[in-house]
């Protein structure tokens, strides 16, 4: 049953993507709350061990499989109040080495949860991202900045389209429809259990650094990104998917601490008392010839800010030292 601002008061939700980084720590902050989930995950990206803690629990159900899977899609869907769809694609990595998987993945996974929670009237918060904005360059970006993309050919841009789709798709079913979505772009989110086998730049800097290895920054290290905490990246979901003014918008959520990545693997190697030097990588031997990048990405949060009162209250010195003691143990 929901309050008069659209909170869900003891729900099951379903998170796609549930067994990956970030849909594992919102599982755990909806259990610590007394809520029960569905984690449904083909493990592609997912791990296991992001779950192990939760095994057995009788508020949590682990369901192996795929977004592109209809029929079990419609199937959990239908046994939930709300969908956190996190599945995705992710990674810089991923998305230049396997585009196709990845436009599937991003645009048919979401069109099938998207269709199921109308059909089941469920509320939906959906997973957008700051790729959206592309190379624009905005001292603060704000959701209604204009897109700056390249040539739809080179791969690094399809992960932003096909997220722009899903955006699309969600706005589109409640404006015409009535679903009641909320659309959410995070900037770049780390913390424990994220993994840099995907391109996340925290855990491969520190992970390279706890073993004194060179630390690889792909191009001249000038670009700059804000880091958020995942923990406060996943109150912020939760938040905004319970207040009934968020739905049918679309909302920044991120740090806006500005920092470039060479003076981020400056501060990883003082922060773990590592020997690591830096070491330059050019894009096209990281990645393909004619990759681009984004010079710049810092979010305006005062949308979600103003709503929900989002605030980041982690720093990225103690985010830096949450990723390092996680990759430790």
């Amino acid at each position: 049953m929901a309050d008069p601002i659209g909170r869900l008061v003891q729900m099951r939700a379903l998170i796609t993507g549930g067994a990956g980084f970030i849909g594992s720590h919102l599982a755990d902050r909806l259990l610590g709350r007394g809520d029960q989930v569905v984690l449904l995950d083909d493990l592609s990206t997912g791990r296991l061990s992001n779950i192990e803690h939760v095994n057995g629990r009788s508020d949590v159900e682990f369901v192996l499989g795929s977004v592109l899977d209809s029929d079990l899609v419609d199937q959990v869907v239908s046994q939930v109040d709300v969908v956190f769809h996190l599945a995705a694609a992710v990674g810089v990595n991923l998305i230049v080495e396997r585009p196709l998987e990845s436009l599937m993945t991003n645009i048919r996974g979401t069109e099938t949860v998207v269709e199921s929670a109308h059909k089941y009237r469920r509320r939906l918060l959906v997973m957008s991202t700051s790729e959206i904005y592309g190379k624009n360059t905005s001292d603060s970006l704000s959701e209604d900045d204009d897109r700056i993309l390249g040539s739809p050919l080179k791969s690094r841009w399809s992960y932003s389209e096909a997220k722009a789709i899903d955006e699309i798709l969600a706005y589109t079913y409640w404006r015409e429809k009535g679903l009641e979505a909320v659309i959410i772009r995070l900037f770049n989110t780390v913390g424990p259990r994220q993994t840099g086998s995907y391109g996340m730049v925290v855990p491969r800097f520190v992970g390279q650094a706890l073993r004194n290895q060179p630390i690889t920054i792909f191009g001249d290290g000038t670009q700059t990104r804000c880091f958020c905490h995942v923990s406060d990246a996943v109150g912020g979901l939760i938040a905004l998917s319970e207040h009934a003014e968020a739905f049918g918008k679309v909302f920044n959520l991120g740090a806006v601490e500005e920092i470039s990545i060479q003076d981020l693997a400056r501060r990883i190697v003082e922060l773990s008392g590592s020997n690591s030097e830096l070491e330059y990588v050019p894009y096209s031997s990281a990645y393909e010839e004619g990759f681009e990048d984004m010079e710049r990405r810092v979010p305006n949060i005062g949308r979600a800010k103003r709503l929900v009162g989002f605030e980041p209250s982690i720093g990225l010195d103690e985010i830096i030292h949450s990723v390092i003691d996680d990759l430790q143990t």
